[in-house]
């Protein structure tokens, strides 16, 4: 058993041990900074966590991510703002309100005790009553009894399965952060890159087809990890720097990581009907919104106009092409039934024709949230990140974005 030992936490390794102790100064630091009891300052720190401003190694730094979270989220629906301030009068009445609080609680205790004993005088013995009485009596305080502990049972089987799922969230985010770091830190590494020319790595597409394509240098050590690599998103000053995978189905994904373990994070994934090679008009890539941030749990910061203006450009390499993208559209839809007849935004793939292609412009235009300023001709390349959204059934949040440049 290790001896690494950290606010109550015990550390497999030295190496673990380390970047929890920098975790745990990263976090003071913020307290030193940052009013809790300010809602707009909680809901800022909320932002720049989101953003990755400040970036944890270790579970103690993920579970002080997720507190400020739903701190954020608490005040939220308070309808405070980021630029919500408590006055310092009004935080002085909150604690003189808590102290009166609590000395009425005392107070109200001590009448409580005066009244039991008056009414304790007032009880009467069980030998009061006659013997049919009696017996009723007392299969009634078995009852009751055996209420009691069927209570007791139930709330210690809640309680464990609090703490278990707690746990079991607290592993997986502990997990997913560092495998996905390691991860980084193999992309576009020198020292596993090979040297010299690359040789082509043949895909067969049918068996009249065999198309040579060269997997760039500094995606061939996670490719030769895992071929289901199809590429890798990254945004500037964001959470968002992942390897985006791609499979037959669109199932497998939702529920595995990079290295095919169990994850209920997942990975970022292309839509199976997408074709990197013969490049589709659209290329969609799906995400969960996880409430930790991770994944895609950030993407709906979109929804603001001017966060949108500071992440205006996205980078997706596929495994055999660089590509920057800017962003075009934001809108909020959702999964229809097949016989609604409206723009599906999961279906549009390619466009046949220009009028197709304007068509499906038209209607993202129609449901962006703000004009970016940006927008696309029939032959641009689009790129379309997806994730839930909580503000319907089936609700999604979409962001899509033009190829700007390639090959850099």
């Amino acid at each position: 058993m290790s001896g690494y030992e950290l606010a109550g936490r015990r550390f497999r390794t030295e190496s673990e041990y380390k970047a929890a102790k920098r975790d745990l100064k990263l976090i003071e630091e913020i307290k030193s900074n940052v009013h809790m009891e300010q809602p707009g300052e909680v809901i800022s720190l909320c932002e720049a966590l989101a953003e990755g401003k400040y970036r944890f190694e270790s579970v103690i730094g993920n579970e002080f991510d997720d507190k400020i979270y739903e701190l954020a989220e608490k005040y939220k629906g308070q309808g405070y703002t980021k630029d919500s301030r408590l006055p310092e009068g009004k935080r002085a009445r909150k604690k003189a309100q808590k102290k009166q609080e609590k000395t009425s609680g005392v107070k109200q205790t001590a009448g409580k005790k005066n009244s039991k004993a008056q009414k304790s005088k007032q009880q009467t013995s069980l030998t009061d009553y006659d013997a049919d009485m009696q017996k009723a009596i007392l299969e009634e305080v078995k009852k009751r009894e055996k209420r009691r502990k069927l209570l007791v049972v139930l709330c210690s089987v809640v309680a464990v399965g609090c703490f278990g799922y707690f746990g079991v969230y607290s592993y997986f985010a502990d997990r997913t952060q560092v495998d996905y770091e390691e991860l980084a830190s193999l992309k576009g590494n020198p020292t596993l890159v090979r040297t010299g020319t690359p040789a082509p790595v043949t895909i067969h597409y049918t068996e009249e087809e065999d198309v040579e394509l060269t997997v760039l240098p500094e995606y061939e050590t996670l490719y030769n990890k895992n071929k289901k690599l199809i590429g890798w998103l990254k945004i500037d000053d964001t959470i968002i720097d992942y390897p985006v995978m791609q499979t037959a189905n669109n199932e497998y994904y939702l529920d595995h990581n990079f290295n095919q373990e169990y994850d209920k994070n997942g990975s970022l994934f292309m839509d199976a009907a997408c074709d990197v090679v013969h490049r589709n008009t659209n290329l969609i890539i799906y995400g969960h919104h996880m409430k930790s941030g991770k994944m895609f749990g950030n993407l709906n910061s979109y929804s603001s106009k001017e966060y949108c203006e500071k992440h205006s450009t996205i980078r997706f390499d596929t495994i055999y092409e660089k590509g920057l993208y800017q962003v075009m559209y934001v809108f909020r839809s959702r999964i229809y039934n097949e016989d609604e007849v409206v723009f599906k935004y999961y279906q549009f793939f390619d466009a046949a024709s220009e009028k197709e292609f304007e068509s499906n412009m038209q209607e993202m235009a129609a449901l962006s949230l703000y004009d970016t300023g940006v927008t696309a001709t029939f032959g641009d390349e689009l790129l379309t990140l997806s994730t839930c959204d909580s503000s319907e059934p089936d609700g999604r949040f979409v962001v899509v974005a033009k190829r700007i440049q390639a090959g850099q």
